[in-house]
């Protein structure tokens, strides 16, 4: 196991009705840059929510509605001109994690010194103060909520790049179940294919010894499996819903990445698949997944025979044999299958994807001189043969 040192300030407020706890969570009085999506929020009863809790802290409320799935650098830039010109104390995220994340890119950018908020995603640049925010989850998937991660777009450029701050976890992050209730199959099915790979790039990698990290892993995998088929119906249970809200949580907020090294490879290759084609995050990881087991397979061979046995009781191939390769194309296609049962496509040729989009993509990993995945074992080669293989 890997040396660390682990910290999550976030404060997470889980359960029925606690959106009501907003109260207990503002300054009195201050002013506050609520921000949220497409408008969803004012259909399903959250918005009204929200304000009923923001009137109870006398605050001065600036709305920016609009964010896109995906966040768009030129939108939040917008966002950003507005906090600096009415001088926004706080930010609140209401949405799902392309919402929180932009909320985080507004909250580092509005404080930011430096000439262009473009280089604190091209360049890394430090921020050394950020707006602190506050989140109201309404779409389980990333676990933006309680990490200091986020992914930004530029669509003019066809750009997509992850950012990350020690200033950039939320305060506080309010979780109610009964939020899922409403939300499409399409936004089920991009979360759960989301969650599911979040844990994958964290323990399918090697053996690092990490036990506890390996089996809690294991754990929301087979958590997933299990819900998926109740989750992806129209009538959900509040406590299908609940435990669905946190797994999402739990994937991504460090807890199983604690001492153990991670991927990402899919990650960065289904972000450049959004950046050209506009895919949805969960649909580009429901494409690349299985590609990256295929090819990556001598590399990841210890781990994934235990992902083949332990989360999918795959003890033979399909021929009856009990030899690994034979092992090994059984647990990728049960996990295609897997992807494919909550209804999303997985191969390339489905989304009209052809060769030319892949040639650019591995074009941008050679001019940029990316090695990905664990310690830079993914190429651009290797990219070329992963999507590839999805075709």
């Amino acid at each position: 196991m890997n040396n660390f040192i682990f910290n999550n300030p976030v404060k997470l407020i889980f359960g029925k009705g606690q959106i009501a706890m907003l109260s207990e969570e503002i300054p009195d009085g201050i002013k506050i840059m609520m921000t949220y999506g497409g408008g969803s929020i004012k259909r399903n009863g959250i918005y009204d929510q929200v304000m009923a809790a923001l009137k109870k802290c006398n605050c001065d409320v600036t709305e920016f509605g609009g964010i896109e799935a995906n966040p768009d650098y030129s939108t939040l830039i917008k966002a950003v001109n507005i906090c600096k010109e009415k001088k926004v104390d706080m930010l609140l995220a209401v949405g799902g994690g392309s919402i929180i994340d932009g909320t985080k890119f507004i909250s580092l950018a509005t404080k930011y010194k430096g000439d262009d908020p473009w280089d604190i995603l091209i360049k890394q640049a430090q921020v050394e103060e950020a707006l602190p925010f506050g989140t109201i989850l309404t779409l389980p998937a990333t676990s933006s909520e309680m990490n200091n991660g986020g992914v930004v777009s530029r669509r003019e450029t066809k750009d997509k790049y992850a950012f990350g701050s020690p200033l950039t976890y939320a305060k506080f992050s309010i979780l109610d179940p009964e939020v899922v209730y409403s939300l499409p199959k399409r936004q089920i099915a991009n979360g759960i294919v989301d969650i599911f790979a979040h844990t994958l790039e964290q323990y399918l990698t090697f053996d690092n010894k990490a036990m506890v990290m390996d089996r809690w892993a294991e754990s929301l995998l087979l958590t997933l499996i299990e819900l998926s088929p109740k989750i992806t119906k129209e009538d959900r249970s509040y406590d299908d819903c609940a435990n669905y809200m946190l797994t999402g949580t739990m994937g991504l907020n460090g807890f199983i990445s604690m001492g153990v090294t991670q991927d990402w490879a899919t990650h960065m290759i289904g972000h450049e698949l959004t950046a050209q084609k506009g895919l949805d995050h969960g649909q580009s990881l429901a494409v690349v997944y299985p590609g990256t087991m295929t090819v990556m397979r001598k590399e990841k061979k210890e781990k994934l025979l235990r992902y083949a046995y332990n989360v999918w009781n795959i003890t033979e191939g399909n021929d009856g044999s009990k030899n690994a390769d034979a092992i090994i194309d059984v647990a990728i296609e049960k996990t295609e299958n897997f992807f494919r049962s909550v209804g999303q496509k997985t191969r390339l040729s489905e989304y009209g994807i052809g060769q030319d989009t892949i040639d650019t993509i591995v074009g941008k990993f050679k001019s940029a001189n990316w090695n990905i995945g664990e310690n830079g074992i993914v190429t651009p080669s290797k990219v070329r043969e992963i999507l590839e293989s999805r075709l």
